[in-house]
């Protein structure tokens, strides 16, 4: 394979390091060492985290949680633009600006799709086993590139305002691989077994609805505990989905699959822990971190409530 998904850790672990300088570098963040630190150790684990015992990559995640626990990680103060200016670019580049935007999906759809057509001396040009993510790596480069192109700015600009949105994100930046992690960590230490337990133990299942409810809502609690419906639907699925829902009332396995990963993204809509969903918008739009949240509430409620009748419905037909 010439392209893999190697590169695209490479890639990311670079920013990192750069922006781990650049934090070290700002004397107007206040805890610039200790937030230094931590994003040297993420680079690590992306840079050689590969050829790392994984003992030393557990110690390295302790080790940023303890950092970002005790209020380590914060940003420094950026200058933003003015209102004059950020108006002075937009008439300037008008509905250009939407060209690297959308170059990002439609090369990573081109990417996908084409990927067993690109082949080099019989050796695939994009590593098969991860086509969408290297992908997608390409469309952000070439993204990079154009934006570079339109707005007359170098990639250095790119990384100052990489620092810039890691700043405002903080610590918050690395849940979704943390969470992801928890998810696996959750199965292997057979939390889906404690929940079937605790939910056949004190809750009656015997009635169909209620197993049905339990489910649904479950998979949104555990979704807004983790930050990941994936990571949830381990933990549920294997707690209450197979061996009540399938096992004991018979339903449709694909159906449940389905709606409870539905439920689970109602679960995403209320929670701060899914970082990439809630506080990047946030982020870039530079207003309340929680403002997105807040606004999708009523949306998640509404959602969840008819994903139980759906379920008990569409299941068991």
């Amino acid at each position: 394979m010439i392209i893999s998904i190697q590169y695209l850790y490479y890639l990311v672990g670079i920013i990192l390091a750069i922006t781990a300088v650049m934090t070290l570098r700002d004397a107007s963040n206040p805890r610039r060492y200790s937030a230094g630190i931590f994003w040297a150790l993420y680079a690590v684990v992306f840079l050689v985290g590969d050829t790392l015992p994984p003992v030393w990559v557990g110690v390295i995640a302790v080790a940023m949680a303890l950092i970002a626990g005790f209020g380590g990680v914060l940003g420094g103060k950026h200058q933003p633009r003015t209102d004059a200016q950020y108006l002075e670019s937009a008439r300037r580049l008008g509905n250009k600006l939407f060209i690297p935007a959308l170059a990002i999906p439609l090369i990573t759809m081109v990417g996908t799709l084409s990927a067993k057509y690109l082949m080099v001396g019989g050796v695939p040009l994009i590593d098969p086993k991860n086509t969408t993510l290297v992908s997608l790596g390409i469309g952000c480069v070439i993204a990079l590139g154009l934006a570079c192109k339109l707005t007359h700015e170098t990639p250095m600009q790119g990384l100052r305002e990489s620092h810039r949105l890691i700043d405002a994100l903080g610590w918050a930046l690395v849940l979704p691989q943390m969470l992801g992690m928890l998810g696996l960590v959750f199965s292997d230490a057979g939390v889906g077994k404690a929940v079937a337990y605790i939910s056949t133990t004190y809750i009656n299942m015997d009635v169909r609805f209620v197993a049905v409810a339990v489910y649904v809502i479950g998979m949104a609690l555990f979704t807004v505990i983790m930050g990941n419906g994936f990571a949830a639907f381990p933990v549920m699925t294997g707690g209450v989905g197979v061996p009540v829902l399938v096992g004991v009332y018979h339903g449709d396995p694909a159906v449940m699959a389905a709606v409870g990963m539905l439920s689970g993204y109602c679960g995403t809509l209320l929670t701060p822990m899914a970082a990439n969903f809630n506080l990047v918008p946030a982020a870039l739009l530079e207003i309340d971190k929680n403002a997105v949240i807040r606004a999708q509430v009523p949306t998640a409620i509404a959602l969840l409530i008819v994903n139980v009748f759906l379920l008990n419905f569409l299941m068991f037909r």
